[in-house]
């Protein structure tokens, strides 16, 4: 598989604080389904540890944070998102949204047939600058913003710019099988565990090579591969609220934190010192070899 390759020559101007949400906008995303306009936008706060529980809108979603780590889950399967990324959910898409720190959420809620001519699934997006900007702008306006004016125009360049965001292909699937639910849900809850496919069989009732096919069969990863895509996650939440690399090294079971570095250079093209301040010229799968 081709690997995400990242500019070290190009770093992003810091971005200004988030403004504080508008205390008398509304912060029930019901509230902002069947509103008479294309897109509309949210501004919530949230907790660290806080979780939205499974739910799905009429509309389709743009999750996006300015501060703080979310990870999304679907039936399908897991994204975990530093500010850097949003998540594209399509209209009647079952989501639910679990907090990692504190999360400075930002919403956009578009009409699903304005969405149709955007992703058919759940799309991880880079957030330029710009668009960064446009979804600030529009939570800063009332929901039924004044037609005809800049507010509208504001609106019709954010769906300029969903249209010509770089894509990010990573997902963690998901699995349908019970036995595979058991041992994923083990290792999202501590990836850093040192267990082989071979020590889950007498937990989850299944031998060692059923587990192999159906690892491959419903995921399309072997064990490894996917156990890799779960660390590299969590390794970009973590690095994201600012835990130093060699913690989270030890943390995820390598032996030096310059194992660990060279293993997520290798999958995201950059160390992770760097990652989150490079800006992405060709994303792509990660490098699961």
């Amino acid at each position: 598989m081709r690997r995400v390759i990242l500019s070290s020559e190009v770093t992003p101007m810091p971005a200004r604080p988030a403004p504080a949400p508008d205390p008398s906008r509304s912060i029930d995303a019901q509230d902002y389904q069947h509103r008479p306009r294309v897109v509309t936008a949210m501004a919530k706060e949230f907790p660290a540890g806080a979780q939205t529980g499974a739910h799905s809108h009429p509309r389709a979603q743009l999750i996006y944070a300015v501060e703080g780590v979310m990870r999304v889950t679907t039936p399908s399967g897991f994204w975990a998102l530093p500010p850097l990324r949003a998540l594209w959910v399509p209209a009647g898409v079952p989501h639910g949204v679990d907090m990692v720190g504190a999360v400075s959420m930002r919403s956009l809620y578009i009409q699903a047939d304005a969405a149709q001519g955007y992703w058919p699934q759940c799309q991880v997006i880079e957030v330029s600058g710009l668009l960064r900007e446009l979804i600030l702008a529009l939570t800063a306006e009332p929901i039924d913003y004044p037609l005809g004016g800049r507010v509208e125009q504001i609106a019709a360049l954010i769906l300029a710019e969903l249209a010509a965001a770089r894509v990010v292909p990573i997902q963690i699937p998901w699995p349908r099988d019970r036995r595979l639910q058991t041992i994923c849900a083990a290792i999202l809850d501590q990836p850093g565990m040192q267990r082989g496919i071979e020590d889950w069989g007498s937990e989850v009732g299944a031998s060692a090579r059923t587990l192999i096919r159906l690892f491959q069969a419903e995921l399309g990863l072997n064990y490894r591969q996917w156990v890799q895509q779960v660390r590299l996650a969590d390794a970009v939440c973590r690095l994201s609220l600012g835990v130093p690399v060699a913690r989270i090294a030890s943390d995820l079971g390598y032996r030096s934190a310059s194992a660990f570095s060279a293993m997520f250079h290798r999958a995201l093209g950059a160390p992770p010192q760097r990652y989150l301040q490079s800006v992405p010229e060709s994303p792509s799968l990660l490098n699961t070899s």
